[in-house]
């Protein structure tokens, strides 16, 4: 496995549709090259945000070779695609995500206990796909909150951290008090805790998680990007641009990933908010949902600039 580590802002991919339902795959490479521009430090492709659940095996396969091949090794690459319960599927499933080339497979944890029944199920079923998985591919773990969200225990997390295996936790705890733990405990290892939640993303930085990997880094991953690497320099526009990213993240109630989807189209990314997860109109449903997205990206824009004022602005 050597040195590989996956931190920093690792954006959870989006996937743009076609009118027709296909995956729109130049849309793809266009979100591919604006997560890397904006300073993206890895990718996390056929995940939640990528609409796993209603991707075919053959789509994740093809969607996660075609984002390994754009991303070229400028940044790695993990993907999912772990979506069943049954062990036969979740292994074909994993077996698919190896194929694609990645630098990394992540493992959702409540496939690993599916009916939350309790950490022998866990370690029972996660020892079984560990036996039958290349041993030199690093691996992940997402505590994915669909279907439900499982949290791992400490001795769940401490047998990963032993086991020479993993390399990242996506942690979906929301609570500073987990966080801060689970760093503790993997000090000094490659393993990254990776913290979801943008209400403590820059407290969580600042206790050691090593990046971000919300959704908001589908709208300004530049801006988590400057938090983590610079925030502790400025502290004053540190906390400013901290308390509009909570406040900016409040707005995936609104019909995320379409919301995303209208950001990216208004950009001229996608052509299409076409998604197979949310089928109403998010417009109908969210009423006044352009107007909020007016102020996500105001407020993008007005934080991107007073960085760029700064005497001495640090990447």
């Amino acid at each position: 496995m050597g040195t590989t580590r996956i931190e920093g802002i690792i954006p959870v991919m989006i996937t743009p549709y076609l009118e027709s339902g296909e995956i729109d795959y130049a849309g793809l490479e266009r979100l591919i090259e604006w997560y890397i521009a904006k300073g993206s430090d890895a990718l996390f492709a056929v995940c939640q945000s990528s609409e796993m659940q209603f991707l075919s095996i053959k789509e994740r396969s093809e969607l996660g070779k075609f984002v390994v091949k754009q991303a070229a090794g400028r940044v790695p690459v993990v993907v999912s695609g772990h979506v069943s319960d049954d062990p036969y599927s979740q292994l074909e499933e994993l077996t698919v995500a190896v194929e694609t080339g990645a630098e990394g497979v992540v493992l959702v944890t409540n496939h690993l206990d599916p009916k939350n029944r309790g950490s022998d199920v866990f370690l029972g079923n996660l020892k079984w796909l560990l036996d039958r998985l290349p041993k030199d591919i690093p691996l992940g773990l997402y505590e994915c909150p669909a279907p439900y969200r499982r949290m791992l225990s400490d001795d769940e997390l401490r047998f990963c951290l032993d086991s020479g295996r993993f390399v990242m936790l996506k942690d979906v705890s929301c609570d500073l008090e987990p966080v801060t733990r689970r760093v503790a405990m993997n000090a000094g290892t490659p393993f990254a805790i990776l913290n979801t939640n943008a209400a403590i993303a820059y407290d969580a930085m600042k206790t050691g998680s090593r990046g971000f990997n919300g959704v908001f880094t589908n709208f300004h991953p530049d801006l988590y990007k400057w938090l983590y690497t610079s925030g502790t320099h400025n502290p004053e526009l540190a906390n400013e641009v901290a308390t509009f990213l909570v406040l900016a993240a409040l707005s995936e109630a609104f019909g995320y990933p379409v919301l995303a989807k209208m950001y990216h189209q208004r950009l001229g990314t996608f052509a299409s908010i076409k998604s197979r997860t949310i089928t109403f109109d998010v417009r109908e449903r969210f009423w006044a949902l352009d107007a909020i997205l007016d102020k996500v990206v105001d407020g993008t824009e007005a934080m991107r600039a007073k960085i760029a004022a700064l005497p001495t602005s640090r990447p």
